[in-house]
């Protein structure tokens, strides 16, 4: 019996303690606050980095520039500027980055799907259409990939960002992509990055 007793104590103790853990769960690291101020910060500092191809061109021929295409791997590999590198953006971290970018000062030139034109597939547009409009003010809504990469290279020290401003179609012939699904289009241009 008294055996029993203590099989039984100790059930209990172990019910009783994982009953607290679920009420004694410390939070989350996502804090919206401070990304919002984040934000803040950034909306300010980012009007003066915003490029015009032409511009973005001469900067990438620069040795302490780099090109970063935060797409998917996927993406990426089918189609991309020539010569820029791939983070995914859901793979940035602190440590992450910075294997890929070699100083906090090093330059980076972004661009995203909505850079580009005439691509549907490789640079399918990153914008929220409504249906039915709802409401009358409802509008379309742009989800570019360069906003929350320019934040985030921000927030994790990387300060000398610059982004592509331009809507370019894929035939302009200024820029030189690579990449499996090129020969598809067969643009033939002049190379950014080297």
């Amino acid at each position: 019996m008294k055996k029993m007793n203590f099989t039984m104590l100790a059930l209990m103790s172990i019910c009783m303690m994982a009953a607290a853990q679920t009420f004694f769960l410390p939070t989350s690291r996502v804090d919206f606050d401070a990304y919002e101020r984040l934000v803040q910060e950034v909306k300010t500092y980012r009007k003066d980095r915003l490029v015009h191809l032409a511009q973005f061109i001469e900067m990438s021929k620069d040795a302490n520039t780099i090109i970063l295409d935060a797409r998917s791997k996927e993406m990426y590999d089918r189609k991309h500027v020539k010569g820029a590198i791939n983070i995914n953006f859901s793979d940035f971290t602190q440590a992450n980055l910075a294997k890929y970018i070699p100083t906090d000062t090093t330059r980076i030139l972004i661009y995203c799907n909505n850079n580009f034109d005439d691509d549907p597939i490789n640079f399918a547009s990153k914008v929220y259409i409504p249906k039915i409009p709802k409401v009358k003010s409802e509008q379309e809504l742009t989800l570019a990939l360069n906003i929350p990469t320019f934040i985030n290279l921000y927030g994790y020290g990387y300060k000398n960002v610059y982004e592509l401003a331009d809507l370019i179609s894929v035939f302009n012939g200024d820029v030189e992509f690579e990449g499996t699904d090129v020969n598809d289009f067969g643009q033939k241009s002049i190379d950014i990055g080297e």
